[in-house]
């Protein structure tokens, strides 16, 4: 039978993390960095523990569920906390430590698909990014060795054009450069570049620093509905995400880094001038009046480039960190509701869609992914010496 001594220690305990529960996940405008701080890793913990309640390590190794596992990997290297940990290491076990699964060589795919057989296509490699840091924290060569097979099989191949739309340079540029780190191959980064420049030489607009989609949204052939560039918003987030992973692990010495340092700024500027006075960026970056209404997504990766920019010194923090903090407080204050849930997330497409709902229910795993990684960046933004 429990004692008096003991009920009452109980209730001290439960009431010591009902009201750290109920803590506010955001800071006025006049905290300090630390009430700053605090108050964003608040935000990790509710945001995570909310999503990793409500699904189970048992997803598919899908981009979907990929961005979600950088995200919450980034949020154990930022905390510490084990449970992040475990989560992502069920996921990697439960698909193998493998992307799409077929074994057989002659039928792998780079195109788009869903099946076992789109082995080269860059949405299914995504994955690849949790199982190199996991085998960064706990090495073991069975980690790596689908994604190496995949990878150096892709690098064997006489053809620079995996990489034809805006998300791959997320999904597959770290992929990049994270094995590098692992192997000391330089053949990574070599075919890297040429992916990239591949990349570059179908949807770059190089008038603006930004990228359109892919060759469907090219302008003048591709227009919005008031005759402007039609940059998506999300699809240039994961560009200056993947930028930002890329500058992350490339060597300081490597003969590339000019290029992506250049990229990388010049995209930042870019995206800081669209910015919404609310701290969002419409989906539409050069039209927000055809899609007006906030989104999170985009937002979020936005945040994550630019806080990570200015955290690296490669971005002057007097000028951006402005546009850093008008985000954060659109993600803390507005995306992220009371349950922990992340919405304003658009859903699972490629362009900005006029009338398609987008609302505080608007939630994925993707999204909450992208939040996490922008909300341990701006941790590490308010925390810098």
């Amino acid at each position: 039978m429990a004692t008096a001594a003991g009920r009452f220690i109980g209730g001290t305990i439960l009431l010591f993390f009902s009201v750290f529960a109920l803590l506010p996940t955001f800071a006025d405008d006049g905290a300090s960095a630390a009430e700053k701080a605090a108050a964003a890793r608040r935000a990790i913990d509710k945001v995570n523990r909310h999503w990793q309640k409500t699904h189970p390590p048992r997803a598919r190794y899908g981009w979907t569920d990929a961005v979600y596992h950088a995200g919450n990997i980034e949020a154990f290297f930022l905390t510490g906390d084990e449970a992040y940990l475990a989560h992502s290491l069920a996921w990697a076990e439960h698909n193998q430590w493998k992307g799409a699964k077929c074994d057989d060589r002659t039928k792998w795919k780079r195109v788009y698909g869903e099946t076992d057989e789109y082995v080269l296509f860059a949405d299914n490699q995504a994955c690849f990014q949790t199982y190199a840091d996991l085998n960064r924290i706990d090495p073991d060569p069975r980690k790596l060795r689908r994604a190496r097979e995949v990878m150096e099989h892709q690098m064997s191949l006489p053809l620079d054009d995996f990489w034809h739309w805006s998300d791959a340079l997320f999904m597959g540029m770290p992929v990049m450069t994270k094995l590098y780190k692992a192997t000391g191959d330089e053949t990574y980064l070599r075919k890297l570049r040429e992916y990239v420049e591949y990349a570059d030489s179908i949807m770059y607009d190089d008038a603006t620093g930004l990228y359109f989609r892919d060759a469907k949204y090219v302008w003048p052939k591709h227009k919005t509905p008031n005759g402007k560039k039609d940059f998506w918003s999300r699809g240039n987030g994961w560009v200056l995400a993947g930028l930002a992973k890329v500058l992350q692990d490339l060597p300081k010495d490597c003969e590339s880094r000019p290029f992506f340092l250049d990229k990388f700024r010049r995209m930042a500027r870019a995206v800081a001038a669209c910015q919404s006075p609310g701290g969002w960026w419409s989906r539409s970056l050069h039209d927000p009046e055809f899609a007006p209404r906030p989104e999170s997504s985009g937002t979020a990766l936005f945040l994550y480039g630019l806080a990570w920019g200015i955290n690296n010194d490669t971005l002057n923090g007097k000028e951006f960190r402005p546009v850093a903090e008008k985000a954060w407080k659109f993600l803390s204050q507005t995306a992220l509701q009371p349950d922990g849930m992340v919405g304003y997330v658009q859903p699972i497409g490629e362009r900005a869609i006029p009338g398609e709902r987008v609302d505080a229910k608007s939630t994925g795993s993707f999204g909450v992914g992208c939040f996490l990684l922008a909300a341990c960046e701006y941790v590490r933004l308010c925390e810098r010496r």
